[in-house]
């Protein structure tokens, strides 16, 4: 077999286990696997090769690890309403308990089961419609202040 048709066999071998693991680094190594094999049918040496598909893979490898999708996601799952549906929701709260620390939390009963429901900062200890801001464990961090993002 031809030198070239081996980088480029080891180069679908690495897009196929690149779809299997769902990242895209092997993609970048496959890609630079996939220049080496270009050096090798334009009639480049093998050391020439082994360079090509190191810098091209390096270099691949750096850029996606720059770009959006190379970093790791840094939002906070507890207050996305993309991953809790309760988020942006409304309940009802009648009294409030004030702790020592200055730390409203009530218990009010949503989707069938009493809830720990605590105050977030900023918002006031009043009996009334509260939305749900985040949702940790079986505690609701709730706010009676409007916001356009939820």
């Amino acid at each position: 077999m031809v030198v070239w048709m081996t980088w480029l066999i080891w180069a679908g071998v690495l897009v196929i286990l690149e779809m299997l693991t769902g990242t895209f680094y092997l993609l970048m190594i496959a890609a630079g696997f996939a220049s080496a094999g270009v050096a090798a049918w334009l009639g480049a040496g093998s050391a020439t090769q082994y360079v090509v598909a190191a810098v091209i893979g390096i270099f691949a490898t750096y850029v996606l690890r720059r770009s959006k999708y190379g970093k790791a996601s840094k939002s906070n799952a507890f207050g996305d309403p993309n991953v809790n549906m309760d988020i942006g929701q409304s309940i009802s709260v009648d009294t409030w308990k004030t702790s020592d620390d200055e730390k409203s939390t009530a218990r009010v009963m949503y989707r069938g089961a009493m809830w720990d429901v605590e105050l977030a900062k900023g918002s006031t200890p009043k009996a009334g419609l509260f939305i749900i801001r985040e949702v940790r464990g079986s505690c609701l961090i709730v706010s009676n202040e409007r916001r356009n993002n939820v």
